[in-house]
Order: C-alpha cells, then sequence, then structure tokens
C-alpha cells in the first residue's frame, strides 16, 4: 500500500460490532501506514486501538484522522489476516474481537517508556510496548586493554578475572556470582578495562531446567508407516489431514517427534497443540532433549510477560517449533511444515466465552490454507475425526499396539450399586495394598473436586446452593468453606441450618479430597498426593506433582482429569476409577462418549513400563456400553453403538449444530427474549424453506451463573449452508434488549 494510495484505511476495531471502519490518514503519517500497524483512533466519545486492514473505499469528507501509528512493523501478516476473516466468518465473530484474541495480551495499550537506572548509575529508557515490559539487561565484557593492565585489587580483581576467562557475562549472573558488585563494576568501567552494553532479553520459563539429550527410536512396523506417509505429505508442501489413531502407549508422541524432525530438516516450522496446561511439562521436556533449535511455548501457565516474549520470539523467526495450548493455533510461524493436535478428542480445544473456536478444527482450517500436514492423534478419537477418516475426509493411520509389544492393562469394572459408606470397593482397597506390597505406583481417579458435593439438613431438608448460580455448594474440608466451582462464591462451613436453625448438617458426595483422606486413613505409610485445580494453582505445580511421580515419590496419586490424559510413567501399574460413569447422566448428548473417552484414557496410563497394568473401574451401571466397551478396549464397538444412536437423534455427525444462548439478570425477560427468538429462527425457516430442527427454548442445564439466568435454542441442520444462512439472517434481524446478551456458538461441544 503506497503513500499515495493510503490516505484512507480500513480499520477493524476490537468491539462487538459485525462491520469495520474507514477512517482518513494525515499526510505525515502515510508513510507509516501499512497492513497489519495498530493505530489509536477516534472512536464516538473515546479513543481506542483498531487495527489497519488495507485500504478503504470510501467516498471522502466525513472520515476522522487517525491519531497514531502505535507500531513500526506490522503485527501480523497478509496470510495471517486471511485466517482471522474466515474465522470471523464462520463462527459469525467481529474481526477485531478475533484478531485481539490472536494476539498477545495487553498488545492494545500505546507505548511508553519508563527510566531505569544502570549498573554505573547511568540512566536508561525501558520500553512498555503492548503493556508488557520488555526486559532490558546490561552485559560486561573485559576490553582488550585489561589484559595488560594492572587490575584493581580485591573485589574488583575477581570480577575482571572472572570476565576475562568467562566472556561476556550479564549483570544478574555477576549478581548472583559477587556481593554487591555495582560500585567495582563503576571503578572498572571508569578505568576502560570493562565495556558495558545494555541489550533486549528474554523471559525463559525454561531457563534453569537442563535436560539431557535423547536420540531418535527405532519404529515398528505401524510406526514406521505412519511416519512414511506423514513425512511425504510434509515434503510435497501440501494440505494433508490425517487422523493418527494409537492405543495408549503406542508411540504416537515418537511418530510426532520424527515428523518434525523432517519438517525442520526441509526448512519448515511446526506447531503442536496440547490441550491442557498439565500435559505441556513432560512434553516439552521430549521435545528439548530432542532438538536443539528454537522451541517456544504458549499457555495459560506462563507470566504475561513471559508469553510476550515467546510471542515476539515466533514473530522473529527465533523459533521453530510452538508447543501451546488452544490459544497457540494464532502463533505467528512462517512457512509451517507440520501441524500436530495431541489428544485431539478433548473438549479443552474449545474455547468456552468471547470467540468460540476450536483449535482443533482450525488447525485443519490453517492447514489447508498454508498447505500443510495436520495430524490429529488420539487413543479416542471424537466420533465425528473417525466418522471422517471412514468416508475418506481424514487419512486413517492405526496404531493398534502398544511400543515393546508391551500388553494392555486388565481392566475389570466394579458394581458399587450397594457400595455406601466408602469411595473404594474392598476389591480397589486390596489392590491398592497389593500394588503398594510390590513398590508400583497407583493412580485413583475421580472427576470431582473438595471433599463434598453437597451438604444439606437432616433436619428440615435445607440444601446449601449457591446465591448466584443454580448448583450446590462444594465442601473443602482443609479450608473450612463451602465453595462454588462456578463464580467462586464461598462461605464458612455453618454449624447450623439457615432454613430451620437446626444443627443436624450432613455431607454428601465424595471429592478429591474426601477420597485423600480416606486413603491416607487406609494407608498411613503411603506417600500420597493429590492432583486438582485446589493443588495446582501455584505456578509450576503441575509439573512439580508430576516430577514427584516421575522420580518414584509418590506411591499413590489421587486427581481429577487432569492425572488422566497423555501422562507417560512406567511405575504405575495399577488405576481405579473411582465413579466411571459420573459423567454417563449429565443432559448432554456425548455425555457416552465423554466417558468412554475419559475412562480409556485413564486406563491407558497403566502398564507402560516392564510390569504389566491393572485396572479396575467402579460404577453404579456397569452394563452401560461406554464402560463396557472402554474396559475391553474396543474403540470400534463403541463407535458402532455410539452411531447407531447418534443417527437416529440426528447428533454430528449426521447434522451440523449452533447454540444460541440468552442470558440477563432477571428471568422473566431472558424467558421472553428465548421465545421471541424462537419465532424469527421459525420464521428464517420458512422464509428460507431450511430443513432446520429447532430444540427449545428451554432453561439451560445449568440455569443460573455468576448471577445470570441462562436460556438457549439448539439448532440442528443437515445442511451447513442452510444453517449458516439462517444464522447470518438471525444475527442481522435479531434486537434483543440491551438488558439480555445473546451469543451464537458454531459447532457447540458443551450444551450445559
Amino acid at each position: 500500500m503506497s503513500p499515495e494510495k493510503n490516505s484512507m484505511i480500513e480499520v477493524a476495531i476490537p468491539l462487538p460490532l459485525q462491520t469495520t471502519f474507514s477512517y482518513r490518514v494525515p499526510e505525515e503519517l502515510r508513510c507509516a501506514v501499512v497492513p497489519g500497524v495498530r493505530v489509536f483512533v477516534p472512536f464516538g466519545r473515546r479513543k481506542v486501538t483498531g487495527y489497519v486492514l488495507g485500504q478503504a473505499h470510501h467516498p471522502p469528507g466525513d472520515l476522522k484522522d487517525i491519531l497514531e501509528v502505535l507500531d513500526e512493523q506490522p503485527v501480523f501478516t497478509p496470510r495471517e489476516l486471511a485466517f482471522y476473516r474466515w474465522i470471523s466468518a464462520y463462527y459469525l465473530h467481529p474481526l477485531g474481537e478475533v484478531i485481539k484474541t490472536a494476539l498477545p495480551s495487553g498488545i492494545n495499550i500505546e507505548t511508553r517508556g519508563r527510566t531505569t537506572t544502570g549498573a554505573d548509575g547511568a540512566q536508561g529508557e525501558e520500553q512498555i510496548r503492548g503493556g508488557r515490559s520488555i526486559r532490558r539487561e546490561w552485559f560486561f565484557h573485559a576490553t582488550e586493554e585489561a589484559a595488560g593492565t594492572a587490575a584493581p585489587r580485591g573485589l574488583a580483581a575477581q570480577i575482571l578475572l572472572y570476565l576475562m576467562d568467562q566472556g561476556e557475562t550479564s549483570r544478574s549472573d555477576l549478581n548472583a556470582r559477587f556481593a554487591n558488585p555495582a560500585a567495582q563494576l563503576k571503578r572498572l568501567l571508569q578505568k576502560n578495562l570493562v565495556v558495558m552494553e545494555e541489550r533486549e532479553v528474554y523471559r525463559d520459563p525454561f531457563r534453569d531446567e537442563e535436560v539431557p539429550a535423547s536420540s531418535p527410536q527405532t519404529l515398528n512396523e505401524t510406526q514406521a508407516a505412519a511416519f512414511q506417509a506423514i513425512s511425504a505429505a510434509v515434503t510435497a508442501g501440501e494440505f494433508a489431514p490425517f487422523l493418527l489413531h494409537g492405543v495408549t502407549g503406542s508411540g504416537k508422541t515418537e511418530v510426532y517427534l520424527q515428523s518434525i524432525s523432517h519438517a525442520l530438516e526441509a526448512g519448515k516450522t511446526a506447531l503442536v497443540l496440547t490441550p491442557e496446561i498439565a500435559l505441556t511439562p513432560q512434553l516439552i521436556r521430549r521435545f528439548r532433549s530432542r532438538f536443539s533449535c528454537g522451541i517456544a511455548v504458549l499457555h495459560s501457565g506462563l507470566t504475561p510477560g513471559e508469553r510476550y516474549d515467546e510471542w515476539r520470539r515466533i514473530r522473529r523467526g527465533e523459533a521453530a517449533i510452538v508447543i501451546g495450548a488452544r490459544s497457540a493455533i494464532f502463533a505467528p510461524l512462517e512457512n509451517l511444515g507440520i501441524i500436530v493436535v495431541d489428544e485431539e478428542h478433548e473438549a479443552s480445544y474449545k474455547q468456552s466465552e468471547g470467540l468460540a473456536y476450536n483449535a482443533r478444527d482450525l488447525a485443519l482450517v490453517r492447514g489447508k490454507m498454508e498447505g500443510t500436514a495436520v495430524v490429529l492423534g488420539s487413543a479416542t478419537p471424537l466420533i465425528t475425526s473417525y466418522h471422517a477418516a471412514m468416508h475418506g475426509r481424514l487419512r486413517y493411520l492405526s496404531l493398534p499396539e502398544r511400543v515393546r509389544n508391551l500388553p494392555l492393562p486388565e481392566a475389570r469394572i466394579i458394581d458399587t450399586r450397594k457400595m455406601r459408606d466408602r469411595a473404594c470397593s474392598p476389591e480397589l482397597v486390596a489392590a491398592l495394598g497389593e500394588n503398594l506390597e510390590r513398590k508400583g505406583q497407583s493412580l485413583l481417579f475421580l472427576n470431582r473436586r473438595g471433599f463434598a458435593t453437597f451438604l444439606f439438613c437432616r433436619d428440615c431438608g435445607h440444601v446449601f446452593r449457591c446465591p448466584n448460580c443454580a448448583v450446590t455448594l462444594t465442601h473443602h474440608k482443609s479450608k473450612q468453606r463451602h465453595y462454588c466451582h462456578y463464580c467462586d462464591f464461598s462461605l464458612p462451613a455453618p454449624t447450623v441450618c439457615p432454613g430451620c436453625g437446626g444443627g443436624d448438617i450432613a455431607l454428601f458426595g465424595r471429592g478429591t479430597e474426601r477420597v485423600e483422606e480416606e486413603i491416607r486413613e487406609l494407608f498411613p505409610e503411603a506417600r500420597i498426593a493429590r492432583m486438582d485445580s485446589d493443588t495446582t494453582a501455584r505456578k509450576g505445580s503441575h509439573a512439580g506433582i508430576l516430577k514427584r511421580l516421575e522420580d518414584g515419590k509418590i506411591d499413590i496419586l489421587i486427581g481429577t482429569q487432569m492425572i488422566a490424559k497423555g501422562h507417560d510413567y512406567p511405575g504405575v501399574t495399577l488405576v481405579g476409577v473411582a465413579s466411571a460413569d459420573s459423567t454417563l447422566n449429565l443432559p448432554d448428548f456425548r455425555s457416552a462418549e465423554r466417558t468412554f473417552q475419559l475412562v480409556s484414557q485413564v486406563m491407558g496410563r497403566a502398564g507402560r513400563g516392564d510390569s504389566p497394568g491393572k485396572v479396575l473401574i467402579q460404577g453404579a451401571d456397569p452394563g452401560h456400553y461406554a464402560l463396557a466397551r472402554a474396559a475391553s478396549h474396543d474403540y470400534e464397538g463403541f463407535y458402532k453403538e455410539e452411531t447407531a444412536f447418534r443417527r437416529e437423534a440426528g447428533y454430528p455427525p449426521f447434522s451440523n449444530l449452533a447454540l444460541i444462548c440468552l442470558s440477563g439478570t432477571a428471568e422473566k425477560p431472558v424467558e421472553q427474549g428465548a421465545q421471541d427468538a424462537a419465532v424469527l429462527l421459525r420464521k428464517l425457516r420458512g422464509d428460507l424453506k431450511a430443513r432446520l430442527e429447532i430444540l427449545g427454548p428451554a432453561p439451560a442445564p445449568l440455569a443460573k451463573i455468576r448471577g445470570r439466568f441462562r436460556w438457549q435454542l439448539l439448532l440442528k441442520c443437515s445442511n451447513r449452508t442452510d444453517l449458516r444462512k439462517i444464522l447470518l439472517r438471525f444475527q442481522a434481524e435479531w434486537r434483543p434488549p440491551r438488558t439480555i446478551r445473546s451469543s451464537i456458538d458454531v459447532d457447540p461441544v458443551d450444551t450445559l
């Protein structure tokens, strides 16, 4: 865009508005305005950051001037903008908010500076870009004159000799080695024996972690076949989507590593998506042990500064591999050769608020746009993914056996319908004791945290509920409080019922905290740890617990689903599933699929070493096909039964879904708004002659969250084009009251 042509520009504003805006560029700023830079613009009565999309075609006369250009270089490329436009169109979300989501948090704040003081007392400028401090540090090295000059005595001499021996050294390293070196450094600088230089440095979250190097492992026959197919696609440089279906312990990660190595050898880059932060530390260690190139990490467990630094490293081409959670799909990698989506079945790839994108789906979109191999890997693929592979839309790669011909763990279902007093059946308790005697490690899985999942008064039946959400409060014994796990409301553990004044308050249901207490009573000599969102709130706590498990310092690890996914610890020989069917009765058509996946995944943690694994699955519905098929490691059998149900009910993969949600602080207006939305949808269905099924309106299964009442409508349509037409018309014509928020979730994965 030449200076002559960019007198008018199109700008996207990160606000919930479906249109973009045109602005005039003052002549003195025209050379600085290019597509992809941020600009400061007037918008109504305020000033906001906007993103330059390109030249605008708008009649002159009534345009406002931009106020400032905030970047020297574009923060997104034309290829990335095309990706953002696709996302905006598909998810019916404003383009400005899509771009804001894709860029690192805080980048929309205007650049500013602050004064800093150097080691010699001199003042410098620390730049603050996008609200994230760019860290700068002083580096010192000895001058040539220092070798032939008599050095000062004492600490100054020690510092000079150290610099002559070590070469360039940072001020922070000198601070760590020498006590209060500032005065001596100033003397050395004044005598021209040392030179000081200030440079930008990155905040490296793995700076202090050393990882021994590793070599590629020999692939078995099925691994080699998968690698050959993927590497051929990488070499061809064309879009090639794969489903890598490998049982737990089959060596999927080794296939990823060698495929990525092939991409790097071809001069390309790689993107690896992982569903949870808990999976990231072990995966990063494996990658760092294998590759010496730059590896960047993007996930919410990093500090804002670390995340911003990682993004800038990627943008500058200093990282060839990016590993991260769902937001890493926006990593600004160039010359992308391969995208890996590990544990592709995980619901956490779907963003639940704001821009409701699915990183798993966007990996396929980005791969198609950039001509990239995309590998979706899982032991329990999504029903929709497996269906796509069986119908030729994904290339199917199978790893049906564990590496080294290790057997899959033996599994047995225990009927708990008559079990009342404890979380663990006698069979599970006996198995835990035997495994302790054999020096084996055990995992005990329960997908509920806290001590008791609900409380009620035995005298009057009063149930303790959250005043903001339509859920019961969970008792946390260690904190002696009752918590809502949706809005974090809490109150001290009461001794008197607020309904009748009675004191007979009972705790019902079990969470991980209560199971931990029971296991400690049963096995006081065992080393026991708990892993849930309560014990992993601090930075590094995920990795700390898993490192203790890896080092053999934990005998029994009790946890929620974060212990069920992707971890590879050979010492684990027993897995107990305390309540396997807790997710079966959720009001969601995917409940059986999620139960099968969760049980299968946690089963897969057992028997990965030389000792065989054993799994005990406790459930109150032991005959359900999701549990029976999981226990027998029968994915194909589960797929056939599940698809028969979905075909009859008209759910994916036999239809496309959209969820329209309405919420407000008063229930009646929300209900009326949902009724009005349904009337409009039925009218549009008739106008467009679309074969659309409208379920609802109805209160959401979680009818109130954070003080807002929720109603929803679920749309089912076998034709995606018809569904899109109706949603676009609905979005254009729907005018809810200002007191009601409404949102459209395309391809929802959670209807709660």
